[in-house]
């Protein structure tokens, strides 16, 4: 199932994408999707009920944020090895955690928003887990009850921000817009191995990134087992689980995002966003 938020940015309406395509208003079962509904009984009503018969939206409106209102934005840190090599850092030997704002979260093709203070703007396409059900110190065999299902991020990171300024990744994560999802949350059942996904993102046309997710070091099931036991992870939460190499921190010379660059992304049976840097 592939759910979804259609219209302007705080009156975006909960839906579904049916099997032939249509985008179906669901805001007669579910009032949002946020960590209220975010959740398998939800998932079952939805699952039960003759979608075909609900209102049809159109699909020229813009698409909101998959989700909205999460608890915690968690994020993986180095999780393909090749990226940290193009980092000039070692592969960890366990999972780096940090946080993104929540307050960062827009919708898929949403602007990207670059203040006048920002040198190093860059991009990261990622896989993103979003939480069903409760986790507390949960093994890595059971991460699959509390997986809701996975959403394609744009983890959009200041490298000056994050790196070279004084304390921890998050400020160079968080600003408003450096957290696009969607344009779908896909239930884990219309995945066939979420270990054997496409990745890519282009800049201006031009391929930068091309990965799958069976290079990641560490699966979503060892992520969310992982993360469980340092915090509990509620209905809603997202954790986003790391990039391939080919952003533009690693590259020689270096490549920033500037005004007017346009960036597509993509994962296999997630959808695309399509995305433009605006000035400020």
């Amino acid at each position: 199932m592939k759910l979804l938020r259609i219209g302007q940015k705080g009156k975006e309406k909960p839906a579904v994408l049916d099997k032939d395509g249509k985008i179906r208003d669901i805001s007669s079962h579910v009032k949002d999707l946020n960590p209220d509904h975010l959740n398998f009984e939800t998932l079952s009503k939805l699952q039960s009920n003759d979608l075909s018969s609900l209102p049809e939206l159109s699909p020229s409106e813009r698409i909101g944020s998959c989700i909205t209102k999460p608890g915690k934005f968690l994020a993986i840190g180095l999780n393909f090895s090749d990226h940290a090599a193009e980092s000039g850092l070692p592969a960890p030997s366990e999972p780096i955690m940090f946080m993104k704002a929540t307050s960062c979260i827009s919708g898929p093709n949403d602007n990207i928003e670059m203040v006048p203070n920002s040198k190093k703007l860059d991009w990261e396409v990622e896989l993103g887990i979003i939480i069903g059900k409760e986790a507390k110190h949960i093994e890595q065999n059971q991460s699959q009850d509390h997986i809701l299902g996975y959403c394609l991020v744009n983890d959009v990171s200041e490298r000056e921000w994050q790196i070279e300024k004084m304390g921890q990744w998050v400020k160079g994560k968080s600003h408003d817009t450096y957290g696009p999802i969607g344009p779908y949350l896909v239930t884990k059942d219309d995945i066939k191995d979420v270990n054997n996904l496409n990745m890519s993102l282009d800049l201006n046309g031009k391929r930068m990134q091309t990965g799958n997710t069976s290079t990641m070091i560490f699966n979503v099931d060892v992520i969310v087992s992982y993360v469980s036991k340092f915090m509990s992870l509620q209905p809603g939460d997202i954790i986003t689980t790391g990039t391939p190499p080919g952003v533009g921190m690693g590259m020689k010379p270096q490549l920033f995002l500037k005004s007017g660059d346009e960036m597509k992304l993509a994962i296999d049976n997630l959808g695309e966003q399509k995305s433009k840097v605006v000035s400020l």
